[in-house]
Parts: C-alpha cells; structure tokens; sequence
C-alpha cells in the first residue's frame, strides 16, 4: 500500500479572528474579562432598609429643631372667638420655611453620610435614602406638633384669660414642605456618586490583520 503523497488539508486561520478567540459556527467571540460581580439583590436590599431606618430615626432631632427654631404665631381670645394678634405678621410663613431649610440640609447630610457608609450606591438604595427622608419628614411634623403648644387652642384661651396672648399649635401649612427632605438626599446622593465613583473600564477591542 503506498502512502498517500499529499500531506492533509489544513485549514487557514481566519485572519478576523482575534488572538484568544475561539470559532463557532463560522463566528470568532473575543474572549470577555470576568465581570466585576456586586452584592446580590438581597444584600442590597438590606441596606436600603437600614438607610430607610436610620434616616427616618432623625426626624426625631428635625422636629425638635423646628420646634426650637421656628417662630411662633401669636393668638389672643375675646369673650367670642380665638383670633389671630397681628392679622399681617408672617409667622405662619416663617415656621413653613424654618422646616423647609432644616429639611434641606439634614437631606445633604443624610446624602452625604449614605454615601460615605456605601460608595458603591445603587437604585434600592437610593429609593431606600429617598423612603426615609419622607418618613422623617412626616415624623418631624407631628412630633413637632406634639412637642410645641397645645392643639386644643379654645381650652388654652380659656386657661390663660380673656385678651391674653398665647402661641398657636405648630402646623405645617405648606405640605409640600415634607419633600424638602428627599428631594435634597436624592440629588445629593447621586451628585456624589457621579462625582467620585470611578466608571468601570471599556473592554478593549482587538483587530488583528493578517496579509
């Protein structure tokens, strides 16, 4: 039997085909760096719910801040009605945009501190940081309310005397106000993670020509 004198066929690499590729079905894939695996959606979760938590915790401090801060409307009583003492004064207004500021600026330093605790953010987290800031802001209202003057203002008139001045209950006239809070959190929150958290590097695209 004689050998057969031409050597078996060859087939020529694909000159498209990358370095590291492997072919299949006629199409060369690069190979594709392991991504970079984050905390599961369990994990994530977690923290947001405690960011939520501890968020809604400082309303706490919010309200009595308020409280301290903003000015009070004064009333007075006839043998009739409760009326207000200065008709034009801007109390009212004032202790809307007392709470107003102070919720602007715990929303920044929530922010601030949610990222620093977790650089790495994420939209439950995010949602979570946005949750609480509401939840605080609602805290801070009544507790507000229940740490200044009595609601009960026609009892007040009639223990503190016909024609004397007394502070009226703490209200929030503008309810819009309770977003104050996490609107500045949520906007904070994602300026920062713009800012300092490092973009993940492109995979790098290889063409290899041969002639």
């Amino acid at each position: 039997m004689n050998a057969p004198l031409t050597p078996p066929h060859h087939s020529s690499p694909d000159p498209w085909q990358p370095p590291g590729g492997s072919a299949q079905d006629g199409q060369a894939w690069p190979e594709q760096p392991p991504a970079q695996q984050g905390p599961g959606m369990r994990a994530e979760l977690a923290q947001a719910g405690l960011a939520l938590v501890a968020t809604a915790a400082f309303g706490l401090l919010l309200g009595a801040l308020w409280v301290w801060i903003a000015p009070r409307v004064p009333l007075t009583s006839d043998s009739s009605a409760v009326l207000l003492k200065d008709v034009e004064g801007e109390e009212a207004i004032g202790g809307d945009g007392t709470f107003v500021l102070l919720a602007l600026a715990f929303g920044v330093v929530s922010a601030v501190a949610v990222f620093v605790w977790r650089r790495r953010g994420g939209v439950p987290l995010v949602f979570g940081l946005a949750l609480g800031g509401v939840a605080a802001s609602l805290i801070a209202w009544k507790f507000g309310a229940v740490l200044g003057p009595t609601s009960d203002v026609v009892a007040h008139a009639k223990q503190v005397g016909k024609g004397a001045t007394f502070d009226a209950p703490m209200e929030l006239h503008m309810k819009g106000a309770l977003l104050a809070w996490p609107l500045a959190a949520m906007v904070v929150h994602l300026a920062l993670t713009a800012i300092f958290t490092p973009k993940d590097p492109e995979p790098p695209t290889h063409w290899d020509t041969q002639d």
